[in-house]
């Protein structure tokens, strides 16, 4: 699914500030021969000239268990992921597996079970949860599903669940549609305990039947926006814009999108964001390799260095490494080659 590399490089530029401390919080790993994404080509995109030091493994239905309580399943995508956590810590010239947020069902009655499950099997790397309440009654015809139950977010069992994490000092990862931005930032207001980040802008999608209505939902998703941030208990992850699903079509090109293309595309989201949230709870994301299917890591992060240009040197640190360290307690990162 995702070797792509003949196309993506047809597009190679210059890394600008390279310099630049990078925490990644947002990836995902899935091991040969599944998606044939493991450690080695995330190197390969971390290492192709940004300064990235750390990463954040997000769950993604990666090597679960295939017997034994479906509760517990999920532990063995922390078990992989500890593994390849260590294999990363073995390199000190490459960037370094530093957390992962883990998958549970969150409405279940002794959700501290699989908490614990989680702390034992990460080796010190489990940070949270991410239960997605990504759905839509379309999502069946998008290229990456939302498969949560509609209304996720109001029932009172999954919100308790949600309240436990912020009481043992986890944090909440969530993945929804634009339209659902709303619903979130009620969930956020009823368990201000919690500290929760909403991932990829809430995703505006620009497909099936949002396609060619992106004015109006940019403008209703600036609504949106503004009010969830009104929460101060949440964070807000700024990229994975570059899904198929966002409607963008970059995927489908003969060659892949420029920075100053991607700047010119997507700009006016980050901005808003970021006006909103302030940089001290944003974040940059790649959301790789989902959005490798669209744009390389390289030109990615030069698109994203593009944005930042006019904010200060404070808040650029903030939006490049220190929010994601803050939120995720990461210690920090050695120094290459050290």
């Amino acid at each position: 699914m995702f070797n792509n590399t003949e196309w993506l490089v047809q597009v190679r530029e210059d890394v600008i500030d390279p310099d630049r401390e990078i925490v990644d919080p947002h990836h995902h790993l899935w091991p040969r021969p599944f998606l044939s994404y493991d450690l080695e080509e995330l190197w390969s995109d971390t290492e192709d000239g940004h300064n990235v030091t750390q990463t954040i493994f997000m769950e993604c239905g990666s090597s679960y268990r295939d017997d034994g309580p479906e509760r517990f399943r999920p532990i063995g995508e922390t078990e992989f992921i500890a593994a390849a956590a260590a294999r990363s810590a073995t390199d000190p010239g490459k960037a370094t597996i530093a957390g992962f947020i883990g998958h549970a069902d969150l409405r279940h009655a002794n959700v501290d079970d699989i908490l614990d499950a989680h702390i034992a099997a990460s080796n010190g790397l489990f940070r949270g949860i991410r239960h997605a309440g990504a759905h839509d009654p379309d999502s069946a015809t998008f290229a990456i599903p939302g498969r949560a139950p509609a209304g996720l977010y109001r029932d009172l069992d999954f919100q308790r669940g949600v309240a436990r994490l912020g009481e043992r000092g986890f944090t909440y990862d969530t993945w929804n549609y634009h339209h659902q931005i709303l619903d979130f930032a009620d969930l956020a207001a009823a368990v201000p305990g919690t500290t929760m980040i909403l991932d990829h802008f809430g995703t505006p999608l620009g497909v099936g039947p949002y396609e060619g209505k992106r004015d109006d939902n940019f403008a209703k998703w600036k609504d949106d926006i503004a009010a969830v941030a009104e929460n101060p208990n949440v964070f807000a992850k700024i990229g994975g814009l570059a899904m198929p699903d966002n409607g963008f079509g970059w995927n489908t090109r003969a060659l892949p999108p420029t920075s100053d293309e991607f700047v010119e595309a997507q700009a006016p989201y980050y901005h808003h964001a970021i006006a909103c949230f302030g940089p001290e709870r944003c974040m940059f994301e790649s959301n790789f390799p989902v959005d490798r299917l669209s744009i390389s890591y390289r030109t990615l992060w030069n698109g994203l260095k593009k944005i930042a240009a006019g904010y200060s040197e404070k808040e650029k640190t903030a939006m490049f490494s220190g929010t994601a360290r803050k939120v995720y307690k990461l210690s920090p990162a050695t120094p290459k080659g050290k």
